[in-house]
């Protein structure tokens, strides 16, 4: 399989490190680890109109990745370190797997100003050489984490931002309803911390699995609008997936909730 897999579509559900921020943020305070939490959250609320914790403070809990082929098709998906999901063994996999299957290509949408990040952070916390992807000794555009590097890393949100130029506004969820699939369900990521205290782990990472499903049928379309698919290819993966999920919708209940909520793609051409 090793030599089959060439794009790593995946997506990262992380919670902040209360005993993290109650260290560097509240020290003579002598804050628990969840008063902390609140309390930087309630700062970030009053100064910009979020509460989410920047991704320096987070740990990943789950981290779900779809194998995909030259051709775009699709392997299988898998959850690292499940059913346990221990940050430490989840990092030390999802690098370890990137260089067992000769560095393929990674595939998120916005993950470069939040995934990646996230996972260099657990990198260097957990004391994880990745030489490989920090390829700093290389000419700048063939070093893995340059942003115009396609090769390494595409960032579906610089493709249909032109890197930034603009925002896309509705973000992975639009993308994903444009084309007929489900996009956000019942778990949207400011809710994840809150299901992680009441220990439902799984539910997060079922959650994870929808959201890199909405990313490979988006990845499939701009595929399609750079030449690399026809559209009857890029429908065929679909249908393909489809009885994927159809076939382990048993196993995993999100998948069962994706299917309900199945829209096929309105075809104008086809009219």
């Amino acid at each position: 399989m090793a030599q089959d897999v060439r794009y790593l579509v995946f997506d990262v559900e992380s919670v902040p490190d209360g005993d993290l921020v109650a260290k560097t943020r509240y020290a003579a305070l002598g804050l628990s680890a969840a008063e902390a939490i609140r309390k930087f959250r309630n700062e970030l609320l009053i100064t910009s109109g979020r509460d989410f914790i920047p991704y320096t403070y987070h740990l990943p809990i789950s981290v779900v990745v779809a194998k995909l082929r030259a051709d775009f098709s699709l392997i299988e998906i898998v959850s690292l370190d499940q059913p346990e999901h221990r940050p430490h063994v989840i990092s030390k996999h999802f690098w370890a797997g990137w260089e067992a299957y000769g560095q393929p290509t990674w595939v998120t949408f916005n993950g470069r100003s939040f995934d990646i990040p996230l996972m260099e952070q657990a990198a260097f916390r957990y004391g994880i050489p990745i030489p490989k992807w920090f390829n700093l000794e290389h000419r700048t555009y063939e070093q893995n984490r340059n942003r115009y590097n396609l090769g390494a890393h595409i960032d579906l949100h610089d493709v249909l931002t032109n890197y930034g130029a603009t925002w896309y506004r509705g973000g992975l969820n639009l993308a994903a309803s444009l084309l007929g699939k489900p996009g956000k369900m019942d778990v949207a990521g400011d809710m994840v911390y809150d299901l992680y205290l009441q220990g439902k782990i799984s539910e997060i990472n079922e959650y994870c699995r929808c959201d890199v499903l909405d990313t490979y049928f988006v990845f499939l379309r701009s595929m399609l609008m750079m030449g690399k698919l026809t559209l009857e290819q890029e429908q065929s993966h679909v249908l393909q997936t489809k009885e994927l999920l159809e076939s382990q919708a048993e196993e995993h209940p999100a998948y069962r909730q994706y299917l309900e909520q199945w829209g096929d793609w309105s075809n104008p051409w086809s009219e």
